[in-house]
């Protein structure tokens, strides 16, 4: 076997591999007596099949199987001995020889990966939020709390801010329908700003039965690009109009929250508590997204196009996936490969980055931080011994939980070299809740 690598790009590498025909010539007949032995042929008894009725059946077949193994086999040696770390599996393609060439000649072509320059983290610095937790907090929270378990009652008033509506509309642009534009028996809660401000404003007021016909234009960011800056006239009916009917603060509402014995006491604390748990969980995903962007700016590295395109197939199919939970067909809404490439390639640099510090500092996740991972993830459910247990049933829970843990690690190392400034900012802002005088 011969074979030479050459350098296409940064990561791109051709290899010419050259593999003698008397070798795969030797192989094959080994395999016709041993196949001979054992084959059944119609007319021949077992064993009694001439050795060339069995080449003439199965000689092709085994001359393209051992050429294969061959190839794969002189690959793997040539890039051992190159010290190259393959990504993916190699395209190979038969080149063009001279007639009555004793060598079978193949060009493989194929991806490594990188080699990564981490960068110097001491000169950056990271905002870290501080927010404290009193008890406007807390009555912020059971406000919250008290609306989402509200109930609603028919009134024949305007509709107004807080008010459930259900309204019919059909949106015109330049006089056609456009998809997505129209909709029957459409709920919406006035203020909650689930739709463009625009379009709510142009319902408050409006009374039960009411048709109004008004124009307003998309924003120049909407996420839909066909419509995007364009402007719209829409046609709506107001068909119903409900007020909040918001419970009492009291122990049956306590009840309500899961604390059995409806003390009220209680149920303060253990808001003020789960309010502590998320705000520590938003804090870290704050400074965790500050360090991993610290990591893409001072670090080196190229990422495979290979691992790319996978990366993008997968981005792709948890949009589907996302889109199939609130009932949306992937196909009214086109998905674009090259809409994810940007993100796709961020990923697959922050992974290769992340691999390279584990392996350089030693971060590897210990079973002792899985479990204690699990055990406080745990704490915000009615049973944790339960929830815990459905995780230890499933590797495949426990190696998402090692992700996290992972890249925890990495952050916490991180934080270490780099400098935190401590922040002060609304429990609002943090939570992200709107303000009062919003």
């Amino acid at each position: 076997m011969q074979s030479n690598v050459e350098n296409p790009n940064v990561l791109e590498r051709n290899l010419d591999i050259s593999i003698s025909q008397e070798n795969i010539q030797v192989e094959v007949d080994d395999r016709l007596k041993r196949l001979a032995g054992k084959v059944k042929v119609q007319g021949f008894r077992p064993g009694k099949v001439p050795l060339r009725i069995v080449a003439q059946q199965f000689g092709a077949k085994l001359r393209q199987e051992v050429l294969g193994e061959m190839l794969q086999k002189h690959f793997q040696e040539a890039v051992q001995q190159q010290n190259l770390r393959v990504v993916g599996a190699p395209h190979f393609k038969a080149k063009q020889s001279e007639e009555n060439n004793a060598h079978y000649e193949f060009s493989a072509t194929f991806e490594v990966y990188p080699d990564i320059t981490l960068g110097d983290l001491s000169a950056l610095s990271v905002n870290k939020p501080v927010v404290k937790i009193d008890d406007k907090e807390v009555e912020k929270t059971l406000h919250i709390l008290q609306k989402q378990r509200a109930k609603y009652e028919l009134v024949h008033r305007p509709a107004a801010l807080g008010d459930r509506v259900n309204i019919d509309y059909r949106g015109l642009i330049d006089g056609n329908e456009f998809q997505g534009g129209k909709a029957n028996d459409f709920a919406l809660m006035l203020g909650d700003r689930y739709i463009l401000k625009d379009f709510e404003d142009a319902i408050l007021g409006m009374s039960l039965g009411e048709e109004k016909s008004f124009q307003m234009v998309f924003p120049d960011d909407y996420h839909d690009k066909e419509v995007a800056g364009r402007p719209v006239v829409f046609n709506v009916k107001l068909n119903k109009v409900e007020e909040p009917v918001l419970a009492d603060i009291d122990n049956e509402f306590a009840k309500s929250l899961g604390i059995q014995d409806g003390d009220m006491k209680r149920m303060y604390d253990e808001i003020r508590l789960s309010l502590e748990r998320e705000v520590s969980q938003r804090t870290r995903a704050k400074l965790k997204e500050q360090i991993m962007q610290c990591l893409l700016d001072t670090a080196i590295c190229n990422a495979p196009r290979i691992l790319v395109a996978q990366e993008v197939k997968h981005l792709v199919q948890d949009a589907k996936n996302s889109l199939a939970t609130q009932g949306i067909h992937s196909e009214e809404i086109p998905l674009s490969p090259e809409s994810f490439l940007e993100r796709a390639e961020r990923r697959v640099k922050l992974g290769l980055i992340l691999a390279e510090l584990v392996k350089i500092h030693n971060l590897n996740v210990k079973s002792e931080q899985i479990k204690k991972y699990v055990e406080y993830y745990a704490q915000s459910y009615e049973n944790p011994e339960q929830v815990v247990k459905w995780h230890y049933s499933s590797p495949e829970r426990l190696r998402e939980i090692e992700s996290i843990v992972l890249e925890d690690n990495v952050v916490s190392w991180a934080l270490e070299q780099v400098k935190v400034i401590d922040q002060e900012i609304a429990f609002e802002d943090l939570m992200g809740y709107p303000h009062a005088s919003a």
